[in-house]
């Protein structure tokens, strides 16, 4: 099997990445106004960062809100990184390895969309972002299509001939309060009949 951030090189490489940005707006539109309700709520100038962020769509978007301090955007592709050093020039995108990647800055919002179930540990990534990475009372959100309730993406792995980490809705629920996080919360947008919609799951720094 091939590993994820060479494929995401290659999409980014042949365009593929302005189709993902396309096909997860609507789903990262709702999870974005979700969170910065809470941000408008607490009035407050806030720091942000879109793990995985691709060519850096969710960045550029974020970085025009009126509170918003500072908005980073890290991605394991390096051709990702590129297309969206390309695309922006006020933001901040770092190349690493999500893994290994350890921040400079501590953060407010944390947001990754379509990232986590590619991570060979997500538990610990997700727990170095509640001890670490968040401000106190900062928040971790993220949105997921492949779980396990969602029959269409059973066979994505395969297609993709890429790992990917199959758990159930609860499952991801269990590794956010393992981790440390409070308040932990899950629910799908985007539901139709025929399309279990994505995953939302977040929680607040304790």
């Amino acid at each position: 099997m091939r590993n994820a951030t060479e494929v995401f090189g290659e999409w980014a490489e042949n365009g593929k990445d302005e189709g993902m940005e396309k096909g997860h707006a609507s789903s990262v539109n709702e999870i974005l106004k979700f969170a910065l309700k809470e941000r408008t709520l607490i009035n407050k100038s806030f720091n942000f960062l879109d793990l995985g962020c691709g060519n850096g769509w969710v960045v550029r978007k974020l970085i025009n809100e009126p509170l918003c301090n500072i908005a980073h955007g890290v991605d394991g592709a390096k051709q990702m990184i590129s297309n969206a050093k390309k695309r922006g020039e006020e933001e901040h995108y770092i190349h690493s390895d999500i893994s290994d990647y350890q921040p400079s800055t501590r953060f407010d919002l944390v947001h990754s969309m379509e990232v986590m179930y590619y991570l060979s540990d997500p538990l610990s990534v997700i727990k170095k972002i509640e001890d670490s990475w968040l401000n106190s009372d900062g928040r971790l959100i993220i949105g997921i299509d492949l779980y396990y309730e969602n029959e269409d993406s059973h066979s994505w792995e395969a297609k993709v001939n890429t790992p990917m980490l199959m758990l159930k809705e609860s499952e991801w629920s269990d590794l956010f309060k393992q981790a440390g996080f409070i308040g932990v919360e899950s629910w799908r947008v985007n539901k139709t009949q025929d399309w279990s919609g994505t995953l939302v799951v977040t929680g607040k720094k304790a």
